[in-house]
């Protein structure tokens, strides 16, 4: 499907979602914001990983305010309710890896997992005093996974989505429910949900191949089933 604010890809099991308003170093639309969640939706079905990305110099610079001018006041519970939240749960509960390739300037936001990820003061910090803050800091302060030089940015992240690609989506998965349910979860009930998706798993094709895979010294070849 041709979007109008953002390009997307599918080859090899890798779903790329690439925001493309460079113009406006890709700042969000009421546009966009409903077209991020209908591609992501589209591209998971037959994606394994799922990129999401931007053209230009910057990743997202957020909301763009030039969106709404001239439309009198802006219902702002509305729009996160109804545009910014698809979004984020549309990320958040996709059934395969994402990986966001931050390109460049982005707008951090969200109170809900920055606290988790980052520690309670760090994201005081941030959110009271709006520092930029760099690629290498959010690196070390556990808000990304990883850091790349400029130059290595994208093949780095195509090798990582290649990686995710081949691997065994449904442990993926697993995983992606496991690490987030312990945040609520006590330790009984943690290891309730390890052992019921270890189960799981140990019963899958997946699982299956992969121990053939190693008994005969071939790398896997995994269905997601």
């Amino acid at each position: 499907m041709n979007y109008e604010t953002l390009i997307t890809s599918l080859d090899d099991g890798i779903g790329i979602v690439t925001l493309n308003r460079p113009g406006k170093m890709n700042a969000l639309t009421t546009q966009m914001r409903a077209e991020i969640p209908h591609a992501i939706k589209a591209l998971q079905v037959q994606a394994r990983v799922i990129v999401l990305t931007g053209v230009g110099r910057a990743f997202c610079t957020g909301q763009d305010l030039g969106d709404a001018a001239g439309g009198g006041a802006i219902d702002l519970e509305r729009v996160l309710r109804d545009e910014y939240e698809p979004i984020l749960r549309m990320i958040f509960d996709c059934p395969v890896p994402t990986i966001a390739a931050v390109n460049g300037p982005a707008d951090a936001g969200g109170t809900y997992l920055m606290p988790r990820m980052m520690g309670g003061a760090k994201a005081m910090g941030a959110a009271l005093f709006a520092d930029k803050i760099s690629a290498k800091q959010a690196d070390d302060w556990g808000l990304i996974w990883e850091s790349v030089a400029d130059d290595d940015f994208d093949a780095h992240w195509r090798g990582r989505a290649e990686h995710l690609a081949n691997g065994p989506t449904l442990a993926y998965r697993a995983v992606k429910e496991a690490i987030r349910g312990s945040w609520h979860n006590t330790v009984s009930d943690q290891l309730e949900t390890e052992a019921r998706l270890q189960g799981e798993c140990g019963a899958s094709r997946d699982f299956r191949e992969g121990v053939v895979a190693f008994t005969e010294k071939r790398p896997a070849s995994f269905e997601g089933r």
